[in-house]
C-alpha cells in the first residue's frame, strides 16, 4: 500500500456473539458517518504486514460500544485474531469542519503564544473530558492545560501552526 496518512475511527476491542461481530469504541466525532453499513475502514494490526481493508456489513450501538461485522467475516474465529486492532481511514477521506472546528492531528504541534507575545510552547495532545476539549502544551513553564473556550482561545493558525490564547487567572 502507498505511503499515506491514516487517522483512527475506532478500536476494536473485543468479539461480540459467535457470528463476527466485533466491538468498537469509537475515537471519531463522527460514528454514523464512519460506521454506516457499506464503508470501507483499514485496519492496522500488528499481525498484519499490510493494512486489512474491511466494508461494514451490519452496525448499532450498544453500551457506549459500535457493534459491526464486516462482509466475508462471518465468524468469531474470522475475526477474534484482530483484537486490539485500530481501524482507521485514509486522509482524503476526513470530513470538512466549520471554521471553529479542527482535527487533534492539525492542533498537535502547534506554536502557543499569549496575546501578550510569550512563548508558551507547542502542543502535545488534546484532551476531551466533556464540557469542552483542553490543550495539553509543554513548554519552558512545564505542561499547561488551555480550554478551548473563547475566553482564552483567541486565534488559531492551522496553516502557520500557530495558536494566540489569553491567559485567565488560575491558569499557570
Amino acid at each position: 500500500m502507498e505511503q499515506k496518512n491514516y487517522y483512527g475511527v475506532g478500536r476494536l476491542v473485543n468479539t461480540h456473539g459467535l457470528r463476527g461481530e466485533v466491538r468498537v469504541t469509537p475515537t471519531t466525532d463522527f460514528p454514523d458517518q464512519r460506521f454506516r453499513k457499506g464503508n470501507e475502514l483499514l485496519l492496522f494490526h500488528p499481525m498484519l504486514a499490510e493494512p486489512l481493508k474491511l466494508k461494514i456489513a451490519t452496525r448499532r450501538s450498544h453500551k457506549g460500544f459500535e457493534i459491526l461485522s464486516f462482509h466475508g467475516y462471518n465468524n468469531i474465529n474470522d475475526i477474534e485474531k484482530y483484537k486490539g486492532g485500530e481501524l482507521k481511514i485514509p486522509e482524503e477521506a476526513l470530513m470538512d469542519l466549520e471554521d471553529d472546528e479542527f482535527y487533534i492531528h492539525q492542533l498537535v504541534g502547534c506554536l502557543v503564544v499569549t496575546d501578550e507575545g510569550e512563548e508558551l510552547g507547542k502542543i502535545v495532545d488534546v484532551m476531551q473530558p466533556g464540557a469542552n476539549d483542553v490543550w495539553v502544551v509543554k513548554g519552558k513553564r512545564g505542561e499547561i492545560l488551555l480550554p478551548f473556550i473563547d475566553d482564552c482561545i483567541k486565534e488559531v493558525d492551522i496553516e502557520n501552526k500557530r495558536i494566540v490564547c489569553h491567559l485567565m487567572e488560575g491558569l499557570l
